[in-house]
């Protein structure tokens, strides 16, 4: 669930206002904890309880994933006449994935990277597709966002005032940014050459050289979004879209019937957590993630009203599932591309030369 790049990524202010909306969070959290004896026995019962068929249910379902999105990444090499072994392709996004894992945001660029190898192509028109991706995502997690403050009082839920003052100043920022994201997407798709000589102007300022590979850079990236232009790859963008939402809302809602306390969730509530978790997902830390782990917490806690100890072993598994299970695939997949740690971490670096 993934994650915000530019022109979605935020700015240096937006990251701040993030920052301060997963800190208040904690602080919720940590408000709740404190003063009270946390039941250790209550904690392990949890996680002795499990139901393994459906863990290994979610389990599979968030495998999946990956191969819903080297699908749709498929569609996005097409217009540049190009074509890559699906296997090919999950493997180079299951690495990716874990190089996210492990080097936070600066382990983005590693996808992209290594696809452009692999089809040999440009890595700035594979930056274009990245980009789309994360837009696609973006509009997803809107839509869920969206159903989640609709879906509220439908399933007679009620908010405390931390949570409202949440929702005020993420509610924003999401609708800030998805507005932006379609901006975006439209500009590029039906007026690349008029965005692409308004950028240039804007900077014709600069030195001959830094001119030459701006302008290189954006002629790159507009082939890059050709697949958004053609209305049939982008039907099949949007469709595998909404199969690979379909799969994660599928896998939540498989991990919450693993755990007693929240078996009797409905879909509806598995979508009504989702879109509070888009919140978590747009900060990350390397090898642990954002404010994920605390954002269902607080969701499960202060929505749910579930025993903070039972909201603690669902958010370990939230964690497993999101990061952990990816991890032993990416490095089986780079250990058979013959790329070892040392590589991966400086792919990055590669990438931006």
């Amino acid at each position: 669930m993934s994650s915000v790049p530019v022109p979605a990524v935020p700015g240096w202010r937006a990251k701040a206002a993030l920052a301060g909306v997963v800190l208040l969070v904690g602080g919720v959290v940590a408000y709740r904890v404190w003063g009270t004896s946390f039941q250790w026995g209550l904690f392990l019962g949890t996680l002795y309880h499990l139901n393994w068929t459906w863990l290994f249910v979610s389990i599979l379902l968030t495998l999946l994933t990956y191969w819903a999105r080297a699908l749709r990444w498929d569609v996005m090499l097409r217009p540049l006449g190009r074509t890559v072994p699906l296997e090919k392709l999950i493997s180079d996004t299951a690495i990716g994935f874990t190089a996210i894992v492990l080097l936070g945001r600066a382990g983005e660029a590693v996808r992209p990277y290594l696809i452009s190898v692999s089809a040999g192509v440009s890595f700035s028109s594979q930056v274009a597709a990245w980009v789309l991706e994360r837009i696609f995502d973006l509009l997803a997690v809107l839509l869920l966002f969206g159903f989640a403050l609709a879906l509220i009082p439908v399933r007679g839920l009620s908010l405390g005032p931390a949570l409202r003052w949440v929702l005020g100043v993420g509610g924003y920022l999401i609708a800030g940014i998805g507005v932006a994201c379609l901006l975006f997407l439209i500009l590029f798709r039906n007026f690349s050459d008029v965005a692409r000589n308004r950028i240039l102007s804007a900077v014709s300022f600069l030195p001959p050289n830094y001119y030459s590979r701006i302008e290189k850079m954006l002629a790159t990236f507009s082939q890059g979004m050709e697949s958004t232009r053609d209305s049939r790859s982008l039907a099949l963008l949007v469709a595998y879209s909404g199969v690979l939402w379909a799969m994660i809302v599928a896998s939540y809602f498989a991990l919450f019937r693993s755990f007693p306390s929240t078996a009797a969730f409905k879909i509806t509530d598995v979508v009504v957590f989702l879109g509070f978790l888009a919140f978590g997902s747009l900060l990350q830390i390397p090898g642990i993630g954002g404010g994920i782990q605390v954002v269902s917490v607080l969701v499960l806690t202060e929505i749910y009203h579930l025993p903070i100890e039972a909201a603690a072993g669902v958010a370990v598994f939230i964690w497993f599932i999101t990061f952990v299970v990816i991890f032993p695939v990416g490095l089986l997949c780079a250990f058979h591309q013959g790329l070892n740690w040392s590589k991966i971490r400086h792919l990055p670096k590669d990438a931006a030369l």
